[in-house]
């Protein structure tokens, strides 16, 4: 994601931009010759970073600073380079590029995440544990029911990260308001040609569908959905994050522990879930993040204003390394997730009387008593349960230890739902060797 977002990789993309546009307009029909897109191409890595800051300051934009020492390098080139187009066809477009491959990687990290979430799931689908509503013992559930309380919601978020991808529209060439006036004139006011231009520098940049509307930039709406997204991913993962800790607390659940890991400066016993946290704390830095593109779009001035450059150049990038910092930890945490059967076996033990009292009222209602009397003595003394004619057995068949369709629920969620998305993307995952955290 760093090289993805990166200098290099930026203004790479806006030569290559610059070339795609003259290979498109040498196709239409303009005086642009092969001579002057191999010296374009010849130059696309070769950036003079000190001659761009000199330029820079002299012309105080960074798109013609750019641009300058690119034509320096490609002399023949010159007087064609950036013809017909403003700033925004190689800021917006390369933003879009870069997005795009962020997706991709975002994608394929979250389907290797649900791999290997859906595994412990599936293992320890009928595996009681203590259910618990308002952080109390509540009615008992599975683990690998509650996995899929994760698992589900880091599915949905996948499902909507792929469709960002499927519905992201490349800017294209639209010109200085949107209107492609300056096209128009190159290619003698021909609108097919116009029409033809646009979707050849958009395919050539891999995107299928193109803005037809626009200003001078994409409409800022783009980026509300697809750090929407985003936005979906880091509260997931937050829930996650904190259940874990929660579960840590209990002593259910651990993160797993290096040999010379050390919990606590002061106190040598401590084993803190130090990855679930760090997730948390990316989590609530990219909600924040995500709260940015909605200010931006709200507050765009007709066909385009300039404030929303700074913002973005921060907002975009981080957002998206803030992500895949998440996706890696996660991965990282279930990868090597403790699950302590002996420990949550005794918590569920401890809680089972409790646990067993709804039981009990419904098997009492069963047999004909009023269900709000009986909630009432329940609730003000558990042992008035001998006061409501139920025989021994019966009790002690409420104190069995039952999860409802928990296992069932599991195996129906991971046959009809996880399995087949994981079969029709297994091509997209992106397996993690080795997580320096």
């Amino acid at each position: 994601m760093c090289s993805i977002f990166s200098p290099q990789a930026k203004y790479t993309t806006w030569r290559k931009l610059w070339v795609a546009l003259a290979k498109a307009e040498k196709e239409i029909g303009l005086p642009i010759t092969e001579k002057q897109i191999a010296s374009m191409e010849k130059h696309l890595e070769t950036i003079d970073y000190k001659r761009v800051a000199e330029i820079e300051k002299t012309t105080r934009h960074d798109v013609m600073a750019h641009l300058h020492a690119f034509a320096e390098q490609c002399k023949e080139a010159k007087g064609i380079l950036h013809l017909g187009a403003t700033s925004a066809y190689v800021t917006d477009n390369t933003d879009l590029i870069q997005m795009q491959t962020g997706l991709m990687l975002l994608v394929g990290r979250s389907i290797e995440l649900l791999r290997i979430i859906a595994s412990l799931s599936e293992e320890y689908a009928g595996f009681p544990t203590v259910g618990y509503t308002h952080f109390q013992p509540a009615q008992p559930t599975t683990i690998g029911k509650r996995i899929c309380l994760w698992l589900q919601d880091l599915l949905i978020d996948t499902n909507d990260l792929l469709a960002r991808l499927d519905d992201l529209h490349f800017l294209g060439l639209k010109g200085a308001t949107g209107t492609q006036a300056s096209f128009m004139v190159l290619l003698d006011h021909d609108s097919a040609k116009v029409d033809k231009l646009d979707s050849l520098v958009a395919k050539e940049m891999g995107f299928e569908k193109c803005f037809c509307i626009s200003g001078q930039t994409y409409t800022r709406k783009q980026d509300v959905r697809i750090l929407a997204a985003l936005e979906g991913l880091a509260s997931s993962s937050h829930k996650c994050g904190t259940d874990l800790r929660l579960l840590s607390h209990l002593g259910e659940m651990g993160e797993g522990r290096e040999e010379k890991q050390v919990g606590s400066s002061a106190m040598p016993h401590k084993q803190n879930p130090i990855y679930s946290e760090r997730i948390c704390s990316l989590a609530r830095f990219l909600l924040s993040l995500c709260q940015n593109p909605s200010y931006t779009h709200a507050t765009q001035w007709l066909e385009r204003s300039l404030d929303d450059s700074a913002g973005r150049r921060i907002v975009i990038p981080e957002a998206f390394l803030t992500a895949d910092a998440i996706l890696c930890l996660l991965t990282h945490v279930f990868s090597h997730l403790q699950i302590h059967t002996d420990k949550i076996e005794k918590n569920l033990e401890q809680h089972l009387p409790a646990l067993a009292l709804e039981n009990i009222l419904m098997l009492a209602v069963k047999r004909g008593k009023d269900r709000q009397e009986v909630h009432e003595k329940l609730r003000e003394d558990p042992n008035h349960v001998k006061e409501l004619g139920l025989s021994e057995e019966e009790i002690q068949s409420c104190s069995r230890i039952e999860v409802g369709r928990a296992k069932e629920q599991v195996e129906i969620f991971l046959k009809d739902s996880v399995f087949p998305f994981l079969a029709q993307y297994k091509d997209l995952a992106i397996p993690i060797l080795k997580i320096h955290v």
